[in-house]
């Protein structure tokens, strides 16, 4: 028969025990997270941070571009609410493709086209 201290001393070995499969999972996760991120980069093309900063910076300027505050860009319906206030109860931009035109045209400027290879005939 086990003592009071031989129990509580095979506690503690197991709360250990369980403390340390804990932290061995935590580094299994943290290791299968960044095999699933290298698998997901791994036929991405690499670009340098100065690169990155210029995309960021063609995307601000097309954003920057596009007329925000012209109400024709946009369809609206009003409504009123329980207190007799007008709302807003619909927002929609209508030329969003123009948007996206703006920054794509900025961020193509950032770039040079490559050419893409030729299939060889056999």
């Amino acid at each position: 028969m086990k003592t009071k201290e031989d129990l509580e001393h095979q506690i503690a070995m197991l709360t250990n025990a369980l403390e340390s499969g804990k932290a061995h999972v935590v580094d299994y996760e943290n290791d299968l997270a960044a095999a699933k991120k290298k698998l997901e980069d791994i036929n991405k093309p690499e670009i340098t941070p100065s690169q990155f900063d210029l995309i960021q910076e063609a995307v601000e300027e097309g954003v920057g571009r596009f007329a925000f505050n012209d109400t024709d860009n946009y369809d609206t319906e009003f409504g009123i609410d329980y207190n007799g206030r007008v709302t807003l109860d619909h927002f929609d931009i209508n030329c969003s493709q123009e948007l996206v035109e703006k920054i794509v045209e900025e961020v193509f400027k950032v770039f040079k086209e490559a050419e893409c290879p030729t299939e060889e005939k056999e």
